[in-house]
């Protein structure tokens, strides 16, 4: 079993990266009333997990080795929230318009953490790359 700290970072960097485009867009979308598909704007969550991980669950067994991390799937979460507007273009019978549910607070914190990940990941690749390089020098001695 070898360990690739390199490209387990880098696969974990294009996730972290796919999770703050999925913030931005649900940020960018929290008064959004109206989608081309018909309704209000659905926030979005990312998952993710090690891949390989469906498959060892469908067999029943456990991962023994580590592996890369990838997108498992992009989900829309969330309800509604209704707001009294009579005069809204999208306003229902009742004056009520349909937003997203979006925690604005909530998301900010999920992009904190996300760059904050990510900046660990590009720390686990700078140190990998170092001790590659150093023990390349130890083996020209």
């Amino acid at each position: 079993m070898s360990v690739d700290p390199i490209a387990i970072s880098r696969s974990a960097l294009d996730v972290e990266w796919q999770r703050m485009q999925v913030i931005a867009e649900n940020l960018a979308n929290e008064s959004t009333t109206r989608v081309a598909g018909g309704g209000p704007w659905r926030p979005l969550e990312l998952i993710s997990g090690p891949t390989g991980f469906s498959a060892a669950m469908e067999r029943g067994s456990s991962m023994s080795e580590p592996h890369t991390v990838a997108v498992l799937t992009i989900e829309p979460r969330g309800g509604l929230r209704r707001i009294y507007d009579p005069n809204h273009p999208d306003a229902d019978a009742n004056g009520l318009v349909a937003y997203p549910a979006i925690d604005h607070a909530g998301q900010m914190a999920a992009l904190v953490k996300t760059a904050r990940v990510y900046e660990s990941n590009l720390t686990v690749m700078s140190l990998a790359q170092q001790m590659t390089m150093r023990a390349l020098e130890i083996g020209k001695r």
